[in-house]
């Protein structure tokens, strides 16, 4: 099934197609085709200039590396396909996007070519961009390494692939998920991520097979992955077979492969091709044909029109991680919305976005085995986003924990927003900082208040101090304390595997019995403490750490996981934000926030709460001079959590 294609699309599918087939024809070589045209202008999001670029420098990699004129049923490329080390997988991601595997432990260097891995390679990427849906919606490359040697690992042709994904071909690549890398490829993936541009870069990922379902449904994956996806490499190849294109296939021999390189035309030189036509690719924003959520960002990490946001832990595109895009005000919009508002209207914004049912299920958290690990049987996690702890002994319920993840601010997964940990989940909550790589944790309420238990005690309160939850020993190291928190550092030991780690707990002491602060001071103090910390650790870890510059996910708790803990991430994100670029949407950030944490801020004056906070941090970075709230209703505050 072909592309449908707008008017402007067309236009810039001709253009490109102009542009190529002159240079074609001046070698003598055949035209190139409109699906292959479109292909390469849905990766460069209809820009014809970058897709001409990308086409001459896919041309020029296929052409070096002999990756033209074979034939996929003759030896020895029709044995290293039957291998199945590289396919592509019957399933899509939740974006739709195509999944392809390179399972390590197959591949033996001794015994094939660089050229062979890479023809086997590039058929059958040729093969799944035949889809409409794999060009629109791009390419998760999964690199598996579970049960893999040294000497399965071919460095050389590690460059090689990465070399041709990151610029060299029509594919919008998504994320790389490398699955279970051992120790010794810690040293080459450092070289190895230089290979690639830094927005890509932070789409690279080392993950657990347990990690892998936060990035993948495991309906898409298969059983050695975690997944209950039947693999049929066969039928796959037989797929390929009937729908891979010629094109390159009936290429010309690669006995002219050098004069073809010494002809080859340049775009940059090349004054056939448009390079302003508003009408064929708008350069400012490049959303031909996309949809929104596509604008800001290329896959190859170019910038279009704006910066885009960075990408986050979770390597998901990252335009889904900016909060409040619709009704984004400055610090002066803010201070007047407010005032003219007053309490009671924003309560009254609060009740609006309260009255929205829940944008998800709980079928999970409502399992007979999982309901007695949630602290309060009506704050539940969301399935969509919940956070997935690894199986243990076959046992499905024991990868649930009631916690979910939260983007936050041009960074998606941010924060893991969770309730406070009861006696009988102390260890699933360790388990879960372990397996998230997690460095800080932040507990927004004290152990009691008002004579209630609202969380369980699950590290030591002295120097010294050592306690057991599961396979983890929880030792305190330091503690800091401070008149409005405490920080507490905490040597975490894996009894398995005899690893340790240092996490910093930080703890807010000073939120009241009742309601919310009245000044913000020291929950703005005790905020920027927190990026302090998590800055260092990430800073610490060096070339270690592969993910996303502002480290793994942030564990945020409280007791129900929901009202401070709400209050926490708004902030942090709303602050953020008007830190980058001088706006900030309290209401977008938590609708988007309670739609993956179901009912995060929990009281209306929490939710005023966040407007006076972000008012009082503008006048204390003095981003504005006064701040005239007169007439603004201060009534008591709510009972909140």
């Amino acid at each position: 099934m072909a592309t449908a294609l707008t008017p402007q699309q067309e236009l810039a599918t001709k253009a490109f197609l102009e542009t190529v087939n002159v240079s074609r024809g001046r070698r003598r070589i055949g035209p190139v085709s409109w699906s292959t045209a479109v292909k390469f202008l849905l990766a460069r999001k209809f820009d014809v200039t970058r897709a001409v670029a990308l086409y001459e420098q896919h041309e020029i990699t296929r052409l070096r590396e002999g990756l033209i004129n074979f034939d996929p049923t003759a030896d020895p490329l029709c044995d290293e396909l039957k291998t199945g080390k590289f396919t592509i997988l019957s399933s899509r991601d939740a974006s739709g996007a195509a999944i392809a595997l390179f399972t390590a432990n197959l591949h033996i260097p001794q015994k094939c070519s660089h050229q062979t891995t890479l023809q086997g390679v590039v058929y059958q990427l040729d093969a799944a961009l035949s889809s409409p849906q794999t060009q629109r919606s791009g390419l998760v490359f999964i690199y598996d390494m579970s049960d893999s040697k040294y000497s399965n690992f071919d460095y050389d042709l590690s460059q090689k692939i990465l070399t041709l994904l990151k610029g060299a071909y029509p594919a919008k690549l998504k994320k790389v998920l490398i699955v279970t890398a051992p120790l010794w490829f810690k040293a080459p993936f450092r070289i190895l991520r230089l290979f690639v541009r830094e927005k890509l870069r932070e789409r690279v990922y080392t993950v657990s097979i347990p990690q892998l379902t936060q990035h993948i449904p495991r309906s898409s994956l298969p059983p050695h992955l975690g997944g209950d996806l039947a693999v049929d490499h066969s039928a796959w190849l037989k797929q390929c077979h009937a729908e891979v294109d010629e094109e390159y296939i009936s290429a010309p021999s690669t006995d002219t492969a050098a004069s073809q390189l010494e002809v080859m035309p340049s775009v940059l030189m090349n004054p056939q091709i448009p390079q302003h036509n508003e009408n064929l690719s708008p350069q400012k924003n490049n959303i031909i044909g996309h949809d929104r959520g596509d604008i800001n960002v290329d896959i190859w990490g170019e910038e279009a029109g704006i910066n885009p946001p960075s990408s986050a832990s979770s390597g998901f595109s990252d335009d889904d991680s900016l909060h409040g895009d619709g009704a984004a005000m400055t610090i002066e919009q803010i201070i007047d919305y407010v005032r003219e508002r007053g309490r009671i209207g924003l309560v009254q914004d609060y009740a609006e976005i309260r009255a929205r049912p829940p944008d998800g299920s709980f079928n999970i958290a409502r399992l007979r085995n999982n309901l007695p690990k949630n602290r309060y049987t009506d704050v539940l996690c969301f399935d969509h986003s919940r956070v997935l702890l690894s199986q243990i002994d076959g046992d499905s319920c024991s990868d649930y924990i009631n916690a979910n993840f939260v983007d936050g601010y041009k960074q998606k997964n941010a924060y893991i927003s969770t309730q406070g940990p009861l006696p009988k989940t102390a260890g699933d909550f360790w388990r879960m900082v372990w397996e998230q790589h997690t460095l800080v944790v932040v507990m927004t309420t004290r152990v009691t208040e008002r004579g209630r238990v609202k969380c369980h005690q699950y590290w030591e309160t002295d120097i010294g101090g050592l306690m057991t939850h599961g396979f983890f020993n929880v030792r305190t190291t330091a503690i800091e304390t401070l008149p409005d928190y405490t920080i507490s550092t905490i040597e975490l030991t894996n009894l398995k595997t005899d690893e340790v780690r240092t996490i910093s707990h930080l703890q807010f002491t000073s939120w009241p019995d009742y309601g919310v602060p009245r000044s913000a001071l020291a929950m703005l103090d005790f905020l920027a403490k927190v990026r302090q910390e998590q800055a260092a650790a990430v800073a610490a870890l060096s070339d270690t750490w592969a993910g996303h510059p502002r480290g793994p996910p942030i564990v945020v708790h409280c007791s129900a996981g929901i009202g401070r803990t709400g209050t926490f991430c708004t902030l942090d994100i709303c602050i953020s934000r008007l830190e980058d670029i001088g706006t900030a949407d309290v209401r977008g950030t938590v609708e988007k926030i309670r739609s993956q944490r179901a009912y995060s801020i929990q009281m209306p004056d929490q939710y005023v709460f966040c407007h006076l906070a972000l008012i009082e941090y503008a006048l204390s970075k003095e981003l504005v001079s006064s701040a005239d709230l007169t007439g603004f209703d201060n009534s008591p505050e709510d009972d909140s959590d």
